[in-house]
């Protein structure tokens, strides 16, 4: 099973039809983006911090959804619905999961990017 949704992809091609530009713009800021939310989320946990929990794991959810990784945006969900009821003993449990998930994300990810 593919890390991200051939059709997710596919549809954000088709808002610039003929020109992969604005995909790879799109592509470079997720990849940008998304270890900076990984690691709040990881701070939040280890400094018990419910609410950067929550809007973490929520930006990275939906920024994820966008790309169709849908096993990354599951945890994620997961992760920021335990953020909002404060029930932080349930979130080291779901960090190898989220980093394998953005792990396989990324490559996918990145082999759609042109050569550098």
């Amino acid at each position: 099973m593919p890390a991200i949704e051939p059709t997710a992809i596919d549809a954000l091609r088709a808002l610039n039809p003929g020109d992969d530009s604005f995909l790879h713009d799109l592509i470079q800021i997720y990849l940008d983006d998304a270890p900076k939310r990984l690691a709040e989320i990881e701070q939040a946990s280890a400094q018990k911090d419910a609410r950067k929990l929550t809007l973490a794991a929520h930006s990275l959810k939906g920024s994820s959804s966008n790309f169709g990784a849908n096993q990354l945006r599951a945890v994620s969900e997961e992760l920021e619905e335990l953020g909002r009821r404060s029930a932080l003993d349930g979130v080291p449990a779901l960090l190898p999961p989220l980093r394998e998930a953005y792990a396989e994300v990324q490559a996918e990810l990145t082999a759609l990017l042109p050569p550098a």
